[in-house]
């Protein structure tokens, strides 16, 4: 394996692209962009306040999906979810720790597929979850990583939690886009979508923001004057219906004052508009190099995130606001073009479509999502009638399943808790309904399904 530096990390190469053989069936291109942590804050997505026109031209080009939700709501599981095409309990990835190599057990990876049916595969940032041992290097003809550089590690920085958690600051940092890891990302892709090649690929990008820490060039943070961001309105006397219903982190939380909401919000506006903007360069890129026509997109969120919602400010829950993310899918097999759907979907259905839209031969036994291919030709139709997910609090599971009415949550089988949300009276999920005896039909109904596969 040979290391490369400032910004290789490894890479595993079978064959430079000058050197690819040529693919006699014409594959589509595919450019797979996973962003950390990001939730449906977005122009495309309706936020008044969030600028990401690129990001918003993708949506206008093509399909916006409204209901697509991971699996477990941490970066971890997710990855190797939708990566492995296996549910978390399954591939048995349940915190950010356990490496993908020693559960995978030989199972095809949906880079890896790629690369066996003639495609080059590119890896740029966090696809998979972490290093070495957490990634598939036999999927990647190359894997490239990228640092800040001295220049982009200088500027105005804050924790906004007085050093409680290390995670929790931001910094409006000096120089340019290309000074952060993510900028150095963007002209990496830019430059293997301009190249020569002779082989169909699968161009994997991982952006990093808005992942914490909140780093961004300052002339992003300029755009969002604190004043502008205002953070959401909590019912009065609003509690958790459990301890357990959001992590421990709470109690950190619930010593925010505005001024550290409104800066959270600012700092992660400003990352989303830093990443909207490497989204960009890469569009400009499959434009002008005349690869556009032929390259499907997949752009998406890991999964969702809170920013105030229930008091919470992270991610690691089985609410709307955690489970719910992004997704949108433009070019080469999307016929509909500036249209939403929703279309319900659970992120393990990845892999599965995207082989049919890739028209690939080989479809691997051991997957347990299924293809929403139908959808990109007619958004009208529905797909699964009910979406499930899971976290992992310690020895306590907990357990989702959500339809287009209802959310229904248990704890440790319900004996820790049960919880159930009327989701069209209160989208954000404040009011628990589980105590209620106007809704014992819905509770019985939602309790045979969480435990019964669609």
């Amino acid at each position: 394996m040979k290391t490369l530096y400032p910004v290789l990390l490894f890479s595993v190469i079978l064959s430079s692209c000058s050197s690819v053989k040529s693919n006699p069936k014409n594959k589509p291109n595919i450019v797979f962009i996973v962003v950390d942590d990001l939730n449906t804050t977005l122009g495309s997505y309706g936020h008044p306040v969030v600028k990401t026109p690129h990001i918003d031209k993708l949506a206008e080009s093509g399909l916006k999906f409204n209901h697509a939700y991971c699996n477990y709501a941490v970066c971890g599981p997710s990855r190797g979810s939708f990566l492995s095409g296996l549910r978390p309990e399954t591939i048995g990835i349940l915190d950010n720790r356990t490496p993908l190599q020693e559960v995978l057990n030989n199972r095809p990876t949906l880079p890896y597929l790629f690369k066996t049916n003639g495609y080059y595969t590119m890896s740029l940032g966090k696809v998979f979850h972490g290093s070495k041992e957490h990634n598939d290097p036999k999927a990647w003809d190359e894997i490239y990583g990228f640092s800040t550089t001295e220049t982009g590690k200088k500027g105005e920085s804050r924790n906004m939690t007085e050093g409680a958690l290390s995670w929790c600051w931001w910094q409006a940092a000096e120089g340019g886009d290309e000074d952060q890891a993510d900028g150095q990302m963007a002209q990496k892709a830019v430059d293997f979508i301009k190249s020569d090649k002779d082989k169909p690929f699968f161009l994997a990008v991982g952006f990093h923001k808005p992942h914490d820490p909140f780093i961004a060039p300052k002339k992003y943070f300029d755009m969002y004057p604190l004043e502008k961001c205002d953070p959401p309105a909590l019912p009065k006397n609003w509690e958790p219906p459990y301890p357990h219903s959001l992590p421990n982190q709470t109690t950190i939380f619930n010593k925010f004052t505005e001024q550290d909401k409104r800066e959270f919000l600012r700092s992660y506006y400003a990352c989303t508009s830093f990443m909207d903007a490497q989204v960009g360069k890469l569009m400009q890129a499959l434009e002008e190099s005349g690869e556009l026509e032929n390259t499907l997109i997949v752009f998406f969120g890991d999964h969702g995130y809170h920013l105030g919602e229930h008091n919470w400010w992270n991610k690691v829950t089985i609410y709307e606001k955690g489970t719910n993310a992004p997704f949108i899918m433009a070019g080469k097999g999307v016929y509909a073009s500036g249209v939403e759907t929703n279309a319900m979907f659970e992120f393990i259905d990845i892999y599965p479509t995207l082989i049919e839209l890739a028209g690939l031969e080989t479809v691997p036994e051991h997957l347990e999502g299924r293809s929403f291919a139908q959808i990109l030709k007619d958004p009208s139709k529905p797909f699964r009638t009910e979406v499930r997910a899971i976290v992992n609090r310690g020895p306590m599971m907990g357990r989702m399943v959500k339809n287009e009415n209802y959310r229904y949550i248990e704890w440790a089988d319900g004996n820790m808790g049960v919880e159930l949300y009327d989701q069209l009276k209160d989208p954000v999920e404040y009011h628990n309904l589980a105590e209620d005896p106007a809704y014992a039909e819905v509770i019985e109904k939602m309790e045979k399904l969480i435990h019964t596969e669609e």
